[in-house]
């Protein structure tokens, strides 16, 4: 996945995608909610300031960081939203923005800095300055290169990042006894390999090349994932012996240990191992850690993803998604789009396990977090704002003043059922809705559980 994704050479996002076509927008592969409806970024920056108000509203020491940005949409709309609160705008010392792409940093520079911007490179990463706010903005490649200050009150936001993060795919097998009960004292073997009857142990599902002549048949390609693209090139092959992932990942949660003696073989599990990275490094930066103390936890993180929310453990979610439909994920690599469903849980673990001093809320669906922030109600005064925005030119003759109307109020209402339509598809809790498929999970500061955040059931702290 990581290969596929953002290889220097030939990654999805990275350089494998022509020049005429985009990875987003209905001319690309997919739709973010960003690009959906304007509304998704305000209320994102809305939650943001509300987090800033409720923990004091510093003057300063600001830090926004957005990981897997995309074309820079979201931040763009945060921006544009936060600019109408003065005092968080002059709180703010720098955005930092999480993108390994060469060709997406200089899409986001574009839309936030201008085309005719400069961006300079240091050891830290790319340098620019926001043209609508006037604050440094700072790319990397990765979230370890921004310094950890415990005196900064960090806001991140995660939207569609973590389903992007390679996964480890496990099965459950039955190994039969190939040791004798005696054992020598030199014998040095694992004690997994010395077994006199049959253990439970989990096997690594690897990424092998398809054998020659391959067909979709051949390789029992799911119709709905066999349309538009050739054969596979790889498939995935149970390892014939234990890994080191498999020997640790599954069994480094209690969660992933119940699945074992709960289901036994045949069990499936997935595991990413770079979600707990950053959702460590989330909390750290927020609650303070052994390596980074912070006297007073402070900050906010927002992850909005899509996955289960009731805690399961996800398994067989690896897709492909290529112009809007799933495809096989095996099929032209750095081509396709590649995700898999995200573990909140395991997410909520890492975060506790990495800090004291931040607590979890959530998940819970977009639905439930957009609607209690206000998403019908900002759609209506978006609404209501049409019939100023678009009317009669003063330039019209007499004679075209029918015309002009008739077309001014067409404009309308097609904007209105435009803006109508995104927002209610971004709550939509039908089966394979958007409002019910993703959950937002947020990680603030340790309080006690005396303040729940906004869109998790809490409210504005004046």
């Amino acid at each position: 996945m990581r290969m596929c994704l953002t290889s220097d050479i030939g990654g999805y996002y990275s350089g494998a995608i022509p020049e005429d076509r985009d990875q987003f927008g209905l001319k690309g592969d997919f739709v973010t909610s960003p690009e959906i409806s304007q509304v998704f970024g305000e209320l994102i920056g809305i939650w943001f300031v509300a987090e800033w108000i409720a923990q004091g509203r510093p003057s300063r020491g600001v830090e926004l960081i957005e990981v897997g940005p995309g074309r820079g949409t979201l931040m763009n709309d945060i921006l544009r939203t936060i600019r109408s609160f003065p005092a968080m705008a002059d709180s703010i010392d720098a955005i930092y923005m999480v993108e390994a792409s060469r060709e997406l940093r200089a899409t986001q520079k574009n839309l936030l800095c201008g085309d005719d911007a400069p961006m300079t490179e240091s050891k830290v990463g790319y340098h620019s300055i926001c043209r609508n706010t006037s604050l440094p903005i700072v790319w990397t490649e990765t979230i370890k290169s921004i310094p950890i200050v415990p005196e900064k009150m960090p806001f991140i936001v995660a939207h569609e990042f973590f389903d992007a993060l390679p996964i480890h795919a496990f099965e459950c097998i039955e190994v039969p006894p190939n040791q004798d009960a005696a054992r020598s004292d030199a014998d040095k073997s694992s004690p997994s390999t010395r077994t006199t009857k049959p253990t439970l142990q989990w096997r690594e599902m690897l990424v092998s090349p398809t054998p020659p002549g391959s067909t979709h048949d051949s390789l029992r390609t799911p119709p709905s994932q066999s349309r538009e693209t050739p054969p596979p090139d790889f498939q995935l092959t149970l390892a014939q012996a234990a890994t080191r992932h498999s020997m640790y990942l599954p069994e480094s949660s209690p969660r992933y240990r119940a699945i074992k003696s709960r289901t036994g073989v045949g069990a499936l599990l997935e595991v990413c191992p770079d979600a707990a990275l950053y959702a460590s490094d989330f909390a750290a930066r927020i609650g303070g850690s052994a390596q980074h103390p912070k006297a007073k936890p402070s900050g906010a993180a927002l992850i909005l993803d899509y996955g289960p929310g009731d805690g399961t453990v996800p398994t067989n979610t690896l897709r492909g998604i290529r112009r809007h439909r799933r495809v096989s994920p095996f099929a032209e690599p750095g081509l396709t789009d590649l995700s898999a469903d995200v573990d909140f849980a395991a997410i909520a673990e890492a975060s506790m396990r990495a800090s004291e001093g931040i607590e979890v809320h959530g998940p819970v669906d977009q639905a439930a977090f957009l609607e209690a922030m206000g998403i019908r109600e900002r759609a209506e005064i978006l609404i209501k704002s049409l019939a100023g925005a678009v009317g009669n030119s003063p330039d019209s003759p007499a004679g075209d003043a029918t015309a002009v109307a008739d077309d001014a109020c067409d404009k309308r209402e097609a904007a209105a059922a435009d803006i109508e339509r995104a927002w209610k598809r971004l709550v939509d809790r039908g089966p394979g809705g958007m409002g019910k498929v993703y959950k937002a999970l947020a990680i603030l500061p340790e309080n006690d559980g005396r303040r729940r955040p906004v869109g998790f059931g809490g409210a504005v702290v004046a």
